[in-house]
């Protein structure tokens, strides 16, 4: 069926892109190729700099959702470049504090918490209470989370909890808009990504290494798939899916006991072993 998606000629405002990497990029540019009108707000004047390239000929708009007010200023600055009605947003927001490296999630300074909350989980609140004039009344918002929430990696430190206040405050968005719209809000669980964001969380290229042997396919997940659940999401098409978390990781969370993994983890121990039982048969 042509044009299955429904997207062309809609318009959506897409936030967090800071390079080709971005899922935020990706699932503007998967957008863009569906015949969607993107929008796009970045941090600061220099990021919007720096992407001058990238982003050439298109509306950019900055928000530091940090401050105070500014994403009540992004709202009015969309609505008066005559760019609303809006069908969609895409929140792809998050911050994290590590210039100290890993320290134990109770070491947690409450300035460090209290911040990446604002950017990476109140944001939305935020952005969903400033923009409701200016959506559609069947708009679709879709935020980035992480595939479980039960984990506790120790080089995520503080953001598992702040992600499990995103992944909440998008379920009673959903509640909070269903009394007077059809506006619904959901969350990709994703696994981990190759993105120049991870890069700098501490000890990440081991947990990817190690995520990627854990999925079914033993093939890492690639951050088009998350752009392709995300499309789904803003489209009518998910129409019946409100309030949810899609897990995309490839099977990661599923297969605790593969095989592999259990040989390469017990490896010293059978090493061991098998030295022992080679000294008994001398």
């Amino acid at each position: 069926m042509p044009d299955f998606l429904q997207l062309t000629g809609k318009t959506f405002l897409v936030l967090g892109v800071a390079n080709r990497k971005s899922v935020a990029w990706l699932i503007a540019k998967a957008l863009e190729e569906q015949g969607a009108r993107v929008l796009y707000s970045v941090r600061s004047e220099a990021r919007k700099k720096s992407l001058d390239a990238q982003l050439a000929g298109r509306a950019v708009f900055v928000c530091d959702v940090e401050q105070e007010g500014a994403v009540e200023r992004l709202a009015t600055e969309v609505a008066t470049a005559g760019m609303t009605p809006l069908h969609g947003l895409v929140h792809s927001l998050a911050f994290a504090n590590y210039s100290e490296g890993f320290q134990p999630f109770q070491a947690t300074k409450r300035k460090d918490f209290l911040q990446a909350t604002a950017v990476s989980a109140f944001s939305l609140v935020e952005l969903a209470r400033a923009f409701k004039p200016h959506l559609t009344r069947q708009a679709s918002v879709v935020t980035i989370g992480i595939s479980s929430l039960l984990v506790t990696p120790d080089n995520y430190g503080y953001m598992g909890p702040i992600k499990a206040a995103l992944e909440s405050a998008s379920r009673f968005l959903a509640k909070s808009f269903s009394a007077d719209s059809e506006i619904r809000f959901n969350v990709i669980g994703s696994g981990p990504l190759k993105t120049s964001a991870s890069a700098g969380i501490p000890g990440y290229l081991e947990s990817y290494l190690y995520a990627e042997k854990m999925t079914f396919r033993k093939r890492a997940l690639a951050t088009d798939e998350v752009a392709s659940v995300a499309l789904f999401l803003l489209s009518e098409r998910s129409s019946g899916v409100n309030g949810a978390t899609l897990v995309v990781d490839a099977g990661l969370g599923l297969n605790y006991f593969d095989q592999e993994i259990i040989r390469l983890a017990m490896r010293p121990e059978a090493k061991a072993g098998a030295k022992r039982e080679d000294a008994k048969s001398q």
